[in-house]
Order: C-alpha cells, then structure tokens, then sequence
C-alpha cells in the first residue's frame, strides 16, 4: 500500500475510535447499516470485475497499448470519445475499466476522453433527453459537452 491509502485507513480508525467512544451505539449501528448496503451491491462490483476482466480477456494489452497509448494520440482521442458516446456503461463500472485500461497500456488522454464522454454525452438517452427537453436542448447539451470533454481529456494529458 502506498502513503496515501495507509493515512486515509489512519484517518479512518482514529475517526471510527472517535465515533465509538462519543456514541457506541449510534456507531454500531451505522456499521449495520453499511454492512447491509455492503451486501446489496456485491453483485454489482463481481459483475464489474467480470466486465472488465472480459473486456481485458478479449482486447489484449497489447492491442490497448497499441491504439491508446502508441497510436495518433489526437485521433485515438476523438475516436474514443465517439465510441464513450455511444456506450451506455453506468460510472460505477466505467472508472474501474479506465483504471484497467491504464493499467494495461493506454495513453491518459483518450482513456480521459472515453470517460468524459461516457458520463457526459448520451447518444443513446438523446430520444429520452430530446422528448423531455426538446431538441435544441439536446443538441446543445449534448455537443458542448463533446466539446469540454475533449477539452478535459487534453487538460488532463497535460497535467498529469
């Protein structure tokens, strides 16, 4: 474990040992509560896991590193930016697959722009998005935040 994660588990037991000497009851109570929501999800992170260990299983690193990291990054950029407005993947699940994507050899910046778009542009809600809203609407939306998102993506290939 790096500095990081030790101080916030640090952070974690002196506040916990806090909250246990302040109100015993309260906090076990609230550790119920979040054991409870704990098991709720557990079928969703293993289908995370299972996602990504199938997306990693069918495209190789390789491969990843070849089109995201080695690639024209401007054109691997805009080509992932399309394809995470078109992919209709809760957050939850996107940010652990980036995580892999990187992991397994993708440049920062079209993984960046895979997520922005991902979370900000929906070509798969814009019926929904265009009947409640209108088109206009829609359009606008929906293309300024293509265009933050590439924005985003190439602030955050400088940054990092």
């Amino acid at each position: 474990m790096d500095i990081i994660t030790i101080s916030f588990w640090i952070i974690t037991l002196i506040w916990f040992g806090f909250s246990i000497i302040k109100d015993k009851k309260k906090t076990l109570d609230a550790v119920k509560i979040s054991a409870g929501m704990m098991k709720g999800i557990v079928s969703e992170i293993v289908a995370i896991l299972f996602l990504i260990g199938i997306v990693l299983t069918f495209i190789p690193p390789d491969t990843i590193k070849q089109y995201m990291g080695d690639s024209n990054t401007l054109l691997s950029t805009i080509v992932f930016a399309l394809a995470g407005c078109i992919t209709l993947i809760p957050a939850f699940v996107a940010f652990p697959l980036v995580g892999s994507l990187i992991n397994a050899g993708a440049s920062i910046i079209p993984v960046v722009a895979f997520l922005t778009t991902l979370t900000m542009v929906g070509i798969v809600t814009f019926p929904l998005e265009k009947r409640e809203f209108g088109v206009k609407f829609a359009v606008v939306r929906n293309s300024l935040s293509f265009v933050f998102a590439i924005v985003i993506a190439l602030l955050m290939g400088v940054i990092m």
